[in-house]
């Protein structure tokens, strides 16, 4: 299955050609940040499947887990695309929101689930982590 994407203006265009590697709802402080204080729903895709077409513009920082992360936004309208983690250049993760609808992805793990603000509640059917997840299992 090929999934899509785009941004809100449809500066940035997505066309990704495998299925993930891993779906999950990160509760990072920086994915609640990004994400206006909830959870943020990422896709893991491996890079090479992964083409992006527009302006983008990045921001890097080192995360939680020791990593550069290296956040990706469309430069017009900025709606948030993915990251791509030092520690794993092999994937990039991209946004539930940037993708076309109706991609039929939903979330199998909750990770950095320590960071969640006390009155968030994660769905108990999900697997939850603490912190940094190990690699997916398709990783190696």
């Amino acid at each position: 299955m090929t999934h899509t994407g785009q941004c809100n203006c449809g500066a940035v265009r997505a066309r990704i050609a495998g299925e993930p590697v891993a779906v999950r709802q990160c509760w990072c402080r920086q994915c609640q940040k990004l994400a206006g204080g909830g959870a943020m729903n990422n896709a893991m895709f491996r890079a090479e499947d992964v083409d992006l077409d527009g302006p983008v513009a990045t921001w890097s920082y080192t995360a939680a887990s020791g990593n550069t992360l290296t956040l990706h936004r469309c430069a017009e309208c900025g709606t948030p695309i993915g990251a791509q983690s030092s520690g794993r250049p092999q994937f990039r993760t991209l946004r539930f929101g940037f993708l076309d609808e109706e991609h039929g992805l939903v979330p199998t793990m909750a990770i950095w689930a320590d960071e969640k603000p006390a009155w968030a509640t994660i769905d108990p059917t999900l697997e939850i982590v603490s912190g940094q997840p190990g690699p997916p299992p398709s990783a190696s």
